[in-house]
């Protein structure tokens, strides 16, 4: 979809109105240096926002450079993440840290795409965010704002229609405050005019109560707390037929340690 000049100043001048009124206040844009910002993007994976500010500021604080993260033990790690799920992040941002440390803070999406967890979206809100660069990607809110206005009478969008569109009306002066705009303005429309279900790439969470997710989340709980012998867990929950699976994906997820009776978190 090619639009004109004026629909394209029209659309601008609506998310930036919004966003003058209604800015939200987020650590990660007081401070937005690499670390904060990486920490946040693979915090925000499925994540709502509200979660990962409380969670954003302990973890931070815990580890306080990507230096300390880096140096720190897994289980430390899997730890300080509890409450977040997908605990598989954990293990990412902490590759991730020792990576940076290792061969330097990269500063193009290739080098970025080069870390545990990174793909093309997360590596281009990392490049808006920490190098104010005209960066071209989609994410959930910023798909509600372009279905929203572009397409809201289609039932199936592809992400490559929405991102010809980011293209076309990025703010290439100001891109990381245009992204903060769009987000913001994309946590508005959700809350009223939801049309996610019409993306393509859009797939919904399953529901966690019964779930091989929550599971794996129970035993990792356990773990948290200490090395667990595994007699010592509660039968009903031996039997379930979730634990081996669960058990087994977070071993071969290199995020628990099973020997012959006992659980215990990944330190390397």
């Amino acid at each position: 979809m090619k639009i004109s000049a004026r629909d394209r100043d029209e659309f601008r001048e609506i998310v930036w109105e919004y966003y003058v009124h209604h800015r939200r206040e987020m650590p990660w844009r007081d401070d937005h240096s690499f670390y904060p910002v990486l920490v946040s993007e693979l915090m925000l994976q499925q994540t709502q926002v509200s979660r990962v500010v409380e969670k954003f500021h302990e973890f931070t604080t815990r580890f306080p450079t990507i230096e300390a993260l880096a140096a720190a033990p897994l289980a430390d790690v899997i730890i300080a993440w509890q409450g977040l799920g997908y605990n598989r992040r954990a293990k990412y941002l902490h590759e991730a840290a020792k990576h940076v440390v290792t061969h330097g803070q990269p500063r193009d999406v290739d080098g970025l795409m080069a870390l545990p967890g990174v793909g093309r979206n997360t590596s281009g809100a990392i490049m808006a965010y920490v190098y104010d660069q005209p960066s071209v990607f989609v994410e959930t809110n910023i798909r509600t704002v372009y279905i929203h206005h572009f397409f809201a009478s289609h039932t199936t969008v592809d992400d490559r229609d929405i991102l010809a569109l980011v293209e076309q009306t990025l703010d290439h002066e100001h891109p990381r405050e245009w992204y903060w705009a769009l987000m913001d303005y994309g946590a508005y429309l959700k809350q009223s005019d939801n049309r996610l279900s019409q993306s393509r790439q859009y797939k919904k969470q399953p529901p966690l109560e019964g779930s091989l997710r929550q599971m794996r989340g129970t035993i990792l709980d356990l773990a948290r707390l200490a090395p667990i012998d595994i007699a010592s867990i509660p039968a009903e929950l031996r039997r379930d037929e979730r634990f081996d699976p669960a058990c087994q994906g977070l071993a071969r997820d290199g995020l628990i340690v099973i020997d012959s009776d006992k659980i215990t978190l990944a330190r390397v």
